[in-house]
């Protein structure tokens, strides 16, 4: 159940959140360099950093728990035990692959 709700939150939050950056940073360029500067340094602050994560992670949540939605309307892992490993497997993709992505960036920029 929890996968579910956070399944929504996570779409939601992507949904809304996005439209709103995107806009934000279409209005940003807009309006000259000078704000566009300062929408950069917000961008790249640490609190754009921490939405950045945030943002990763809901999106990386919102896949590992929609491919087991996709398992289950395919009519498999209804049993209690398979349905809790695949949501905890979904909780581990979203945090383990959110700590992936952010990781190559910040250290892969040497590749």
């Amino acid at each position: 159940m929890a996968v579910s709700i956070v399944h929504r939150a996570t779409g939601n939050a992507m949904a809304f959140g996005a439209v709103l950056f995107f806009t934000w940073w279409l209005a940003a360029l807009a309006s000259g360099p000078d704000y566009y500067r300062f929408f950069q340094a917000i961008v790249f602050s640490p609190l754009g950093l921490i939405v950045g994560v945030g943002f990763t992670w809901c999106m990386f949540q919102h896949m590992g728990s929609g491919l087991r939605h996709f398992i289950m309307d395919a009519g498999e892992g209804y049993d209690l035990a398979t349905s809790r490993c695949m949501a905890l497997m979904a909780f581990g993709f979203g945090v383990l692959a959110t700590a992936a992505f952010w990781a190559f960036i910040f250290l892969g920029k040497g590749l």
